[in-house]
């Protein structure tokens, strides 16, 4: 009888990188946004636009780098994030550069400023920052977990962002909210920036704080109420975000911030009574706001009232909001169902379109409803993958920061959306991806260089276990 030992090592499955997919789907990305320019070149035109090309090759280029970034140092991240960036940052440079063709507007910008300088051109300049800022996020961050460290360092750093608009000689006002500051020739947006750090911070607290906040104290017509000490985390947000809107005079950043947090918050215990306690101090802290403040008056009468406001209007502020609002209303209203056709509306009525969230009403008039529906499913798509990514995160922080990051992206969606619509007052907010900005553009593929990198760690395979030279497989065989 002889015995025969063989030792046998099984390694872990390769899961498919999806990379190619990712690469197909770019090829689309690419392609729609350049027949989106060549149709609005024929429509004022009648002709090729002379700078098709040019923008053709700049965002294949840039969406190529970005492409290749992510095969090398993220090659298990989800295949959707970067095509559907990179198709609405792509339609976003069409519609700037359609209002920057505008007689109209043209006309408006001379006789204000007796000069007219397009937006289309350093709009590209900043998605090319953008990228780089994308591709700076996957080279350094080579593991998100690294940014719990900077918890605290993350709340100082957005408490910094945040009240920088109110530092005398450095912030500015723009249509009555302090939300920007001017270095040198360049207006910044904090706020854009803030938000990324904001999830930083909230992801680290809860996670170490979130069983002492899940324990209930009392319940209350069916809601686990937490305990009084543990109240104290939303009583500070909520109050910091009724600062910023009392002092900013910005609706959209006070939501956001405070939305998010309770987001998270409802994600990190799981308990519902904190959602119905968040949406009560939300209203409670709209409605003060709203009947004291004049910024915030003239926002929800033009909400309430847009037509009948024009004659009842009590400043310039209150007239020139329902005024937007009226004019952004006649551009949905006109657009109907399918739209007038890239390049065919009369958007241009609203002079700074391109600069702020009214670009949402080009996209109204000129692609109608059915093209404000695929804006909004793209944009679900990515809230969607961003929840897919905190789902499938291996970590608590990676589940708390995906998510997060996920909500506050919802969350302006939403707030822009909604306020464009007439469902909630205006809030002056950039839509992203879309709109002119370098703050919004910027922090928005950081954004998604954050997620890619979370869904990388959590779709990558484990390692495959060392052989164990003492789990032996012995066969006994027999003459």
């Amino acid at each position: 009888m002889s015995v025969v030992t063989n030792t046998t090592t099984i390694g872990a499955i390769e899961a498919p990188s999806r990379r190619n997919t990712e690469l197909a789907l770019l090829g689309f990305a690419v392609a729609i946004p350049v027949f989106a320019y060549l149709n609005v070149g024929l429509a004022i035109d009648g002709e090729v636009p002379s700078g098709m090309l040019g923008y053709g090759l700049g965002l294949a280029l840039l969406a190529t780098v970005a492409h290749l970034v992510v095969r090398k140092w993220a090659p298990y991240a989800d295949p959707l994030l970067l095509p559907l960036a990179t198709l609405l940052n792509g339609m976003g440079l069409v519609l700037i550069w359609r209002l920057d063709q505008s007689p109209r507007l043209i006309a408006t910008s001379m006789r204000r400023y007796g000069t007219f300088s397009p937006d289309a051109p350093s709009q590209m300049m900043y998605s090319a920052i953008g990228i780089a800022m994308f591709v700076g996020v996957l080279l350094l961050l080579k593991d998100h977990r690294v940014l719990q460290r900077y918890t605290y360092i993350s709340m100082v750093a957005a408490l910094v962002l945040l009240l920088l608009p109110l530092v005398p000689g450095l912030g500015t006002d723009s249509f009555g909210a302090k939300i920007w500051i001017r270095i040198g020739g360049f207006s910044i947006q904090p706020g854009e920036f803030a938000k990324l750090v904001l999830a930083v911070f909230f992801s680290g607290y809860l996670m170490v704080k979130r069983d002492a906040l899940a324990l209930a104290s009392r319940r209350f017509m069916g809601l686990y109420l937490p305990r009084g000490r543990d109240l104290g985390p939303i009583l500070t947000i909520w109050a910091v975000s009724l600062l910023i809107l009392v002092f900013e005079n910005d609706l959209g950043t006070s939501l956001l911030f405070f939305g998010m947090f309770v987001i998270m918050l409802y994600v990190a215990t799981e308990r519902t009574s904190w959602i119905v306690m968040g949406l009560l101090m939300a209203v409670a802290g709209a409605v003060a706001v709203g009947s004291t403040a004049s910024h915030v008056k003239s926002r929800v009468a033009a909400w309430l009232d847009p037509f009948g406001c024009l004659e009842t209007a009590t400043d310039q502020n209150m007239l020139n909001a329902c005024d937007q609002m009226t004019q952004v209303l006649m551009s949905f209203g006109s657009g109907g169902i399918l739209g007038t056709g890239l390049g065919q509306g009369n958007s241009d009525l609203i002079a700074f379109a391109a600069n702020s969230d009214f670009i949402f009403a080009t996209v109204g008039e000129e692609l109608g409803l059915a093209g404000v529906m695929v804006f909004l499913l793209l944009y679900g798509l990515i809230v969607e993958r961003g929840i897919r990514t905190s789902l499938a995160a291996r970590d608590p922080f990676g589940k708390l920061l995906a998510m997060g990051l996920s909500g506050a992206f919802a969350l302006q969606i939403f707030v822009v959306a909604g306020g464009v619509m007439g469902l909630i007052p205006l809030t002056g907010m950039t839509m992203p991806f879309l709109a002119y900005g370098g703050s919004s553009v910027i922090a928005n593929w950081a954004l998604i260089g954050i997620l890619i990198r979370i869904s990388d760690t959590a779709r990558r395979p484990a390692p495959s276990p060392a052989p164990n030279p003492d789990a032996e497989m012995t066969q006994v065989v027999r003459p």
